[in-house]
Formats: structure tokens, sequence, C-alpha cells
């Protein structure tokens, strides 16, 4: 309508930018007007847990307000999963990668996985799982698991073990039964001595010194990240995942994603259930 005032965005274009470019730096993730609805979504609903009137008023206060960068990174990240997700990783990993990794070890020495992000916790357990009902040499190994993520609401979740049915929706019900027990509501828990041979820690992948702190590992699961980064973040993360792997150490990424075009670094490795790569 002619003369009619237009309605105003939850955000201006300086204030998703502002918001774009605090991400960035906390996550090396993109956010950008392409994705103007769902900053604006979850920017919306930050402003409303604070208190603060508006968007602006939000901006403004966010350094001083202690925990609310922490909590808007986790309004942001994404925690779509459920147990057995790319299940042929899963068998790779039993089948190939690990017998290369021991085969120049001693029963007992220490075998190390990683899930990078993990999420509420499903590919970890999952990688447990799979290791107890698939690999019969789990048991002559002290294999340590452990799943990262930024989002420390989802690694409060992954800790407590719950899960809905959706989640568990791939899982052969015997497996189920026998790692699981149901509780009200749809419900399923994770059997406690499960939940102990996963530790879960908060890590940012585009922070050296959070990567450092992990020390190094024989098998990386990185899945479905690194589409969210530009592509200095995915040189930068390319690197400190090189340098988080023992020589020899394999980096799993998801069935979209390729280091061709970021890392020369990486050797390719065609196994007969997964492509893979692997630091020489």
């Amino acid at each position: 309508m002619s003369g009619a005032n237009p309605v105003r965005p939850i955000l201006t274009a300086a204030e998703l930018r502002r918001v774009g470019e605090l991400l960035y730096r906390a996550t090396g993730m993109t956010f950008g007007e392409n994705k103007r609805y769902y900053i604006e979504r979850r920017v919306a609903e930050r402003v409303a847990k604070t208190g603060l009137g508006n968007t602006a008023a939000y901006l403004l206060a966010l350094p001083a307000l202690a925990g609310e960068m922490e909590m808007l990174v986790n309004a942001f990240t994404v925690n779509e999963t459920y147990f057995y997700r790319e299940e042929h990783q899963l068998k790779a990993l039993g089948r190939a990668m690990l017998p290369g990794i021991v085969r120049n070890r001693r029963p007992g020495d220490l075998v190390r996985i990683w899930s990078l992000p993990c999420s509420s916790g499903e590919e970890p357990y999952s990688v447990a799982i799979w290791l107890l009902e698939n690999w019969p040499m789990v048991d002559a190994w002290h294999i340590e698991i452990i799943g990262s993520d930024i989002d420390t609401t989802a690694l409060t979740q992954a800790k407590a073990g719950r899960y809905g049915e959706r989640a568990l929706s791939r899982l052969p019900p015997a497996v189920r039964d026998r790692y699981f027990v149901p509780l009200s509501g749809l419900e399923w828990e994770i059997v406690d001595d499960l939940k102990e041979s996963v530790e879960f820690r908060p890590v940012n992948l585009i922070d050296p010194m959070s990567m450092v702190r992990q020390g190094r590992f024989d098998v990386i699961f990185c899945r479905n990240l690194l589409i969210y980064f530009d592509d200095r973040s995915r040189r930068a993360a390319a690197d400190l995942l090189f340098d988080s792997l023992n020589p020899g150490g394999y980096l799993c990424l998801g069935h979209t994603e390729s280091m061709a075009r970021i890392s020369d670094r990486f050797e390719l490795v065609r196994l007969d259930d997964a492509i893979v790569y692997r630091r020489p």
C-alpha cells in the first residue's frame, strides 16, 4: 500500500551482521542474511529469556551477561541425530580401522576414539554399543571413548542418557533391550555400565587450546560440522583435527563432506565399508 510504513524486521541488517560476527568468532560457523529467519527466531528466544526489551538492548548487554554467550551458542547448534547413524562407518571401524591400529600394539594398550561434535550423545554411545556387539577383540584393549561438543546443554543431555523412540529407531530391538531401560512416556535410558564407558567434555573445534588439551586419538568422528564453516574455518579445523590424530589415525566425516578442497595433509583411504581419511 502506497505510503504505508514497512514492517521493521526483528533484526536490522547491522544487528544481524553483529550476531553473525559473534557466532563466527565463537564457533567458526557462518550465519548471514540467507539464514535470517533461523537467526531471528533464536535471538528472539534469548531476548525473551533474558528479559531484555529488544535485540539492540540484548546485544549491548551481552558481554556483561554471565553465561549468556554460551546460551546463545547453544541456541544455534544443530543436534539432529540418532543411534547407528551412518552405520557403514561403524562397520569400517570394527572391520578395518581398529584392527589396523592395534596390529602393532599389545593387549591392554590404550585405544582412543573421539566423537566431535557429539550432540546429545547418540554417536559416541553408538560406537560403544557397536564395538560391544560386533568387535570380538573389544575386551582385549583399553578403549577410551570421548564425546565432545560446544553445546553445553547437549552435553548435559548426553550424560543423562535419556532418549525417545525416534533416536532408537535404527537399533535392533534386542540391542535396545540390552543397553536401555524403558522409562515412562516412551523414553529409554542407557544402562549405567554403558554410561560409564563414555566421557563427555566441552570442546570448541576452532579453539586450538581447547583441542590440544584433549590429547591425540586413534579415530575421530567429525560428521556434518564442517558444512557450516567457511573456507578459512574449515582449513583451521582440518589442521587441528590432523594434529589431534595419532600417526596412522583415522578421521570420519559426514557423507556429504570431503577433505579434497580443504587440506592435502590427510590420505584418502577407501575401505570396504566407508571412505575415510588417515594421518600418514
